[in-house]
């Protein structure tokens, strides 16, 4: 028989090889490099953490204030590792991208870390097989999503959390590279955010060193590791102390102030309980099924580990860290590790149904991209355009050959591997990670013009340049938000002092977005917001005081 003949006779599911199961070391790398990359570049600083944290970044860069943060010229107390490595890749990337993408390049490398620390972990603590589940599962969990792809700090915490993991999984077989770890990571940490985020680890560490078979030994070990972190932290500090120290102190208070809580556990624990089943999807549901499925082996490392790192995590963040989306965020390393025996043991029948809702879910969905990109560029569907339209009236959408190719290529290669991945228990993880990655690709390409048009404050920071005069002495600011003032300030370089501050008593310009200022001392000049608010407080209005004020007029009460 000739070779051709043979290569014929083959089953057509010979031919259509796919890729293995568990992924391997390439396949797993090449589709989370993919996922984190994709949307950090090709969009301003938008609201929020992302603006702020550019504009910590622009202060520094510009500046020179490495050891003593500011925001727009005002102190900004705050742990420097995240801005130290955005500054960096700001520096390095200078001469290809604008600095704002380059700092949130930053959040890239510190969610590459977080991926591959947790898979490391993951593999000390169950085997080799089951931890490539571990990125997948973090990687694909939601509330993941929304912060992987913003200049983010909290992703710098989430790393040394993961970091830290691997290395209490170490101490019992290599306690001093274990050790090594976990203190160069509670270090870190606490550059990365301060104390309050790190305590959640010290009673799992000291856990962690009771269960090694040598505990008198893991014991000085982890004594050791504390010396190190202390050593990392005690350098920042000390500078800070030789340089700045009234930031140093106004740092200070800021811990403390979230240490002492805010006494609305309940109301945090509810807020948490809301937000967990859909944030942490689906990492949540596979941890509740491995509790089920290994009850009788809950007291094992493998599993009382992250469990009580779990809870340890969940009482900081009802207590004192609050909870923001950008605090859960820690939650998920422990929930990742408890569910990756979950992938193994689920049951034929729930593991096709997931792959089924995962396939049926995601192909959904790049429809659904598909025609709103085709409504943004072309106007079809109608009802869809119109409505587009009303969300962000003015935008103009226009075709990008680039992205659109690359959105093409994306389509097929998930369509290849829906119809080629072999059965295994990881398949419906894998299918569910793939079709993410594949949503926010097509988000990405094909949306962001539109997104990004409804979210940039840089037209709205060039109308106010434009109304401001050439001659003016200072800009009082009211109620503005740090992203707002991080913005104007990154975009065109305008800057405000806070009303209430003897300097801003004294200005004749003030900047306010909320209510309208007593209308006996100030007149309105310019008022301008993004196409999509409607609000009055979301609007931007600058107001001139009428008259000529002497310098010891105090603002009336209204201002105050």
């Amino acid at each position: 028989m000739s070779t051709s003949s043979a290569i014929s006779a083959q089953p057509e599911h010979k031919r259509l090889k796919g890729i293995t199961l568990p992924p391997s070391g390439w396949t797993l790398a090449i589709l989370l490099v993919l996922y984190i990359f994709t949307g950090l570049i090709g969009h301003d600083p938008w609201k929020n953490d992302d603006a702020v944290t550019i504009g910590v970044v622009h202060d520094l860069v510009r500046h020179g204030h490495w050891l003593s943060l500011s925001l727009a010229g005002a102190p900004y107390p705050d742990a420097p590792l995240h801005y130290w490595v955005a500054g960096a890749t700001g520096h390095l990337f200078a001469w290809l991208l604008p600095l704002h993408e380059a700092a949130r390049l930053a959040s890239g490398v510190f969610t590459l870390l977080a991926l591959a620390f947790i898979y490391l972990a993951a593999r000390q603590l169950h085997d080799r097989e089951q931890a490539p589940a571990a990125p997948l599962l973090l990687a694909g969990s939601i509330g993941f999503l929304f912060h992987a792809h913003e200049a983010q700090p909290m992703l710098a915490t989430l790393t040394a959390h993961s970091a830290a993991y691997w290395g209490l999984a170490q101490l019992n077989s290599r306690a001093l590279r274990g050790a090594c770890c976990f203190g160069t990571a509670l270090g870190l940490g606490f550059l990365a955010s301060g104390l309050a985020p790190m305590l959640p680890l010290l009673p799992v560490a000291v856990f962690a060193a009771w269960r090694a078979e040598n505990r008198q030994r893991a014991l000085l070990m982890l004594l050791g590791a504390l010396l190190l972190a202390c050593t990392l932290a005690g350098a920042w500090l000390a500078a800070l102390l030789l340089g700045s120290p009234d930031l140093l102190a106004a740092f200070w208070q800021d811990q403390l102030t979230l240490l002492r809580g805010n006494g609305q556990q309940l109301l945090n624990l509810q807020r948490l309980s809301g937000l967990l089943p859909w944030y942490a999807w689906p990492a949540l549901p596979l941890a509740g099924w491995t509790l089920w499925v290994k009850r009788r082996q809950l007291r094992g490392l493998p599993l009382a580990l992250p469990i009580l790192a779990f809870l340890m995590t969940l009482l900081a963040i009802v207590t004192c860290l609050g909870t923001r989306s950008a605090t859960a965020l820690l939650l998920l390393p422990p929930l990742v590790l408890l569910a990756v025996p979950g992938v193994a043991s689920l049951r034929r029948g729930a593991a096709n149904a997931f792959d089924w809702f995962t396939m049926i879910t995601f192909s959904f969905f790049a429809i659904l991209a598909w025609l709103g990109w085709s409504a943004l560029v072309f106007g079809w569907p109608e009802k869809l355009a119109r409505q587009a339209s009303r969300l962000e009236p003015g935008f103009v959408g226009h075709f990008n050959l680039l992205g659109v190719s690359f959105a093409v290529l994306a389509t097929l290669i998930w369509c290849w591997l829906i119809v080629t991945s072999p059965r295994s228990p990881m398949r419906g993880i894998m299918h569910w990670m793939a079709g993410l990655t594949l949503f926010w690709l097509l988000i990405a390409t094909l949306w962001m013009p539109w997104i990004d048009y409804g979210k940039t404050y840089r037209p709205v920071s060039a109308s106010l340049a434009k109304a401001l005069p050439e001659k003016r002495s200072c800009i009082a600011g009211l109620n503005l938000a740090d992203s707002l003032v991080a913005s104007i300030d990154y975009f065109d370089g305008i800057r405000t002092v806070a009303l209430s501050s003897p300097a801003g008593k004294k200005c004749e310009l003030l900047l306010t977005t909320h209510g309208a200022p007593n209308p006996r001392g100030w007149k309105k000049v310019w008022e301008g917001g993004r196409p999509g608010d409607r609000r009055d407080n979301e609007k931007l209005q600058l107001y001139r005081r009428e008259g000529k004020t002497p310098a010891n007029r105090q603002p009336s009460a209204e201002l105050q």
